[in-house]
């Protein structure tokens, strides 16, 4: 069974994918940390009896290095970013499989400021006809590294920005699936 740690800033929709598929993929959650003391998903993380943190430079001295400690304590192997806005550290991405989920079909809309409703405003501010997500390793470059899988969709003439996170938010949820499955094999 593979350990991982989930690092999210928000709510927590990636987290949502693997803790409902975690048997299937042989996945054990082990901890969620985040850095905002309003996260959906620290709530949902106490819910569901997963231990969980909020670690930031107001809690935290060295946030970098107390999120290392706590993912090295506990043994995992990977951790998966679920809407996590804080770029991560060097030895994190050095020491541990980091996987993220991207609302784009990179290296197309990635980058520092490019996530959610940004990226979907920018499809169709662009006429884009076709859209889809990426799940990738994490390195030292924001949306750079290596790409595990991407799914593609079509956007309808009548697209508007909530309607493609809609069908982004349903892709992204069978691309983790998938991709983790293919990473973990």
């Amino acid at each position: 069974m593979t350990k991982i740690a989930i690092l999210a800033s928000h709510n927590g929709s990636g987290f949502d994918t693997i803790y409902e598929n975690a048997k299937e993929l042989n996945i054990s959650i082990e901890l969620l940390i985040s850095n905002n003391s309003d996260s959906l998903a620290l709530q949902k993380a106490k819910e569901r009896g997963i231990e969980c943190y909020l670690i930031n430079s107001k809690t935290e001295p060295d946030p970098d290095q107390k999120i290392y400690d706590l993912i090295n304590d506990k043994n995992c192997s990977m951790i998966y970013l679920s809407g996590y806005m804080k770029k991560i550290s060097s030895d994190l991405t050095s020491n541990f499989k980091v996987i993220n989920s991207h609302p784009s079909l990179l290296p197309k809309y990635g980058g520092k400021g490019m996530y959610g409703r940004f990226v979907h405003e920018a499809v169709i501010k662009n006429k884009d006809k076709i859209s889809g997500c990426t799940l990738h390793y994490v390195n030292d470059v924001y949306d750079d590294g290596e790409i595990i899988l991407q799914n593609k969709i079509n956007l309808d003439d009548q697209e508007s920005v909530e309607s493609l996170e809609k069908k982004i938010k349903q892709l992204e949820a069978k691309t983790i699936i998938e991709g983790l499955k293919k990473c973990l094999n």
